[in-house]
């Protein structure tokens, strides 16, 4: 048997310098698009190991900290998990804490996605990205992408 998730996660939002964002179709629910998402593997998983895990995991960006680096935003968000996916976590277990990082990549960067959770990809200018994604945490992020853009 499967162990249970931990209702604690991460949210990449992956960007260009041009604030065009990077958004995943997912495999198990086509038509809901988000950015990289995932939950910490254990309890004691640093956050930006779960950001840079999960970063490659489904995109084959690897944040090597000098030409690609994770921006911790600080920020963090409490969501109810969806009812479709509760199943996936402990029984009684409802919310989630997100926290959000972002990672600058050029957009000609290779983009290998895991078939597993993806379909296909897509580049789109920050407040389309916003508003094509089925989550609502995922398009708030989006949207604050103009405070937290490192040059």
């Amino acid at each position: 048997m499967k162990p249970h998730k931990i209702p604690e996660s991460v949210l990449i939002v992956i960007h260009t310098s041009a604030m065009d964002v990077l958004l995943l179709e997912r495999a198990d629910r086509p038509g809901f698009w988000q950015s990289v998402t995932g939950s910490l593997d254990t309890l004691d998983e640093p956050l930006p190991a779960t950001a840079a895990r999960e970063l490659f995991e489904e995109t084959g960006i690897v944040a090597d900290g000098e030409a690609i680096r994770l921006v911790d935003w600080q920020l963090s968000n409490v969501y109810e998990i969806y009812p479709v996916w509760r199943h996936r976590y402990a029984p009684g277990v409802t919310h989630n804490t997100e926290h959000v990082f972002s990672v600058c990549v050029p957009r000609t960067i290779p983009v290998i996605l895991s078939p597993r959770e993806h379909l296909r990809y897509t580049w789109l200018p920050y407040r389309e990205a916003a508003d094509k994604c089925f989550s609502s945490s995922n398009a708030e992020a989006i949207l604050h992408l103009p405070r937290f853009i490192v040059q």
